[in-house]
């Protein structure tokens, strides 16, 4: 889905996730499974703080105790579909609407979104500063630089290998580092190799400034990162929180919780580490180049 259909869908989708038939009186009433309520998610939005930000009020708010699992995108839709969390949140577009075709999830609701962004030592030995991503990995693969990747069916490691397809190249040289870890420890891994890698924005803002990476390559269509939040079926797992999973989504998607999202760490950074879905403009400002 591009940008501006993203954008535009995220009024609409927002009434999906409570179009839930069938759902039992026993599963709409709090407290039948106490007051807990398991979010899976990607990595990157606990690494850059958000959830730590926003959590509190809702909790403080709906008397729920959300229980956070921060896993890689693939993970966390992994865990829906053993009924193992009562919603996610990721960024693996082709990921979700599997999850959604395969009857694991009613829908999925734009959250947020941000971007991609190839990060690498400040010298930038291969010269990929300004090009076009699947031109910079290209470059890189020719030059032998080394590239830390997360190999860990992420969001971004998905969307790291749709890149190097895209470019012809299968990553397999020694040049090549995977991780097998989150987006904070792999760029500080990249850090100490004097590697590139992809992460998301957010994360790098949150966390580059002890490291000596810049970024390097960024905005495009390519390297859009839009985030959804699923609610998981309960018709499938009737134990789910399906009325404290579909409250938080309430919650996230308010234009309150919208606008903090949108201004969160905004005035440290210069720049949104995350584009709220209400009024996104397609990542406006948000593809500036950083420092």
């Amino acid at each position: 889905m591009g940008r501006a259909a993203w954008g535009a869908a995220a009024g609409a989708a927002a009434l999906v996730v409570w179009a839930l038939p069938g759902t039992s009186a026993a599963q709409d009433v709090p407290g039948v499974r106490d007051r807990e309520i398991v979010l899976a998610t990607t990595t990157s939005i606990r690494d850059s703080g958000l959830l730590a930000a926003l959590l509190p009020g809702f909790e403080g708010s709906s008397g729920y105790r959300v229980k956070v699992i921060a896993v890689g995108s693939g993970q966390a839709l992994a865990l829906a579909r053993g009924g193992e969390c009562d919603l996610l949140v990721v960024h693996d577009p082709d990921g979700e609407a599997a999850l959604v075709r395969d009857g694991f999830a009613r829908g999925r609701v734009p959250l947020m979104s941000n971007g991609f962004v190839l990060v690498g030592p400040a010298e930038d030995p291969a010269d990929v500063r300004g090009l076009d991503p699947v031109e910079a990995l290209q470059r890189l693969a020719r030059a032998g630089e080394l590239f830390v990747s997360r190999a860990d069916r992420s969001g971004t490691h998905t969307r790291e290998r749709a890149l190097w397809r895209r470019a012809g190249i299968v990553p397999a040289a020694a040049w090549y580092r995977e991780t097998g870890q989150g987006m904070s420890a792999t760029l500080q891994i990249a850090n100490e190799l004097r590697a590139y890698a992809l992460t998301d924005v957010g994360t790098f803002l949150a966390h580059g400034s002890p490291l000596d990476l810049r970024i390097l390559v960024e905005g495009g269509a390519a390297l859009f990162n839009p985030y959804h939040v699923l609610v998981v079926d309960p018709m499938r797992f009737p134990d789910l929180n399906a009325h404290g999973a579909r409250e938080l989504v309430r919650f996230l998607t308010a234009p309150q919780t919208q606008r903090a999202i949108g201004e969160y760490r905004r005035d440290e950074f210069g720049r949104p580490l995350f584009v709220p879905a209400q009024g996104d403009t397609g990542l406006r400002g948000a593809h500036q180049p950083a420092g």
